[in-house]
């Protein structure tokens, strides 16, 4: 949505109004079940179909990004999901509108599709016409599935692009030393521990999809592909001696219902806002290769510091994640 246009050309919103709309729309996105066998209706929920219908979800994003398509965005974006038809990640990419035309789909397709988790929401179907009349049709659900943590995919993009334009560049195809990369990530929580092999040992298809309140099988996918990426660059910065030009923001020690991706409460919501506020003020961190933990960076600042510190820069690349 920040990349989306308004009349005027302009951004569509704020990054400031992003909170007041989750703190608004959330509710309405995940409807909550206060009744007493709640748990009852979710785990049959998620046996039987997709927790919510997405209708809201769907309406808002439609209303709010009308008729915009890829080639209106007022910068390049790079926005993974994946077809279930073909079973191969599709990504909308800003680089390929121009030889690959049916990618040039609705801002609002592309959104819906990318906020489609497996368990959540449906799988959005649509198709895409070309100026030429070429019809492609999609399948698709969160980009999650083949990149819960984007930065890769963003990268490799840039890179095929001053690959092919070699001339409008400064840079070197595979110089990433000189790139700037900002990554956000969604929070978790790796001290709790929350599975073992003793206890997984016993389960069975039901139990892998939905245990205490959460999916141990979606948790251990996504993490993990969220992780590797984050492991790789971290790697890969290091060694070009550019650590500080990747900066990751995530907290891996989020207490409580702060971890659950569908608690649209009025508390917990606010909870998150805090956690946002505090993570913002908080210490510059980096992941120890070696425990995969979060720990601060000397000197390194706070995040807000160092965000104000690639401000400065104009070839920021700012790549998040969904779930």
């Amino acid at each position: 949505m920040l990349a989306a246009p308004n009349e005027n050309k302009r951004p569509l919103f704020a990054a400031k109004e992003i909170v007041q709309f989750y703190l608004e729309n959330s509710p309405k996105i995940f409807p909550q079940n206060r009744s007493v066998f709640a748990w009852v209706v979710k785990l049959w929920k998620v046996l039987t179909g997709p927790q919510y219908d997405g209708k809201y979800l769907r309406k808002a994003i439609r209303k709010m990004l009308g008729s915009s398509k890829l080639h209106d965005s007022l910068t390049n974006l790079v926005i993974p999901t994946f077809d279930i038809k073909k079973l191969q990640p599709v990504i909308f990419s800003s680089y390929q509108v121009e030889t690959l035309p049916t990618l040039d789909a609705k801002l609002s397709d592309i959104c819906i599709s990318t906020a489609a988790p497996p368990t959540f929401f449906p799988v959005h179907y649509f198709k895409n016409q070309d100026s030429q009349g070429n019809v492609r049709e999609f399948n698709l659900i969160d980009g999650g599935i083949a990149a819960n943590n984007p930065t890769l995919v963003a990268i490799t993009e840039v890179t095929k692009q001053i690959m092919k334009n070699p001339g409008g560049c400064s840079m070197k195809p595979m110089e990433y030393g000189r790139f700037l990369v900002i990554s956000l990530g969604t929070g978790s929580n790796k001290t709790e521990e929350k599975y073992n092999a003793k206890t997984a040992s016993k389960w069975g298809v039901i139990s892998w999809l939905y245990h205490k309140g959460s999916s141990p099988l979606i948790s251990c996918y996504s993490d993990a592909i969220s992780d590797m990426v984050d492991y790789h660059n971290c790697v890969v910065f290091k060694a070009l001696e550019s650590e500080d030009n990747y900066l990751r923001i995530d907290d891996d020690k989020l207490q409580g219902d702060t971890v659950s991706a569908d608690l649209a409460t009025e508390e917990n919501l606010n909870n998150l806002v805090k956690v946002g506020e505090n993570l913002l003020k908080g210490p510059v961190t980096r992941k120890n290769l070696d425990t995969g933990r979060y720990e601060p960076v000397e000197n390194g600042g706070t995040n807000e510091e160092a965000l104000q510190r690639f401000r400065a820069n104009s070839h920021v690349f700012l790549l998040s994640q969904a779930f």
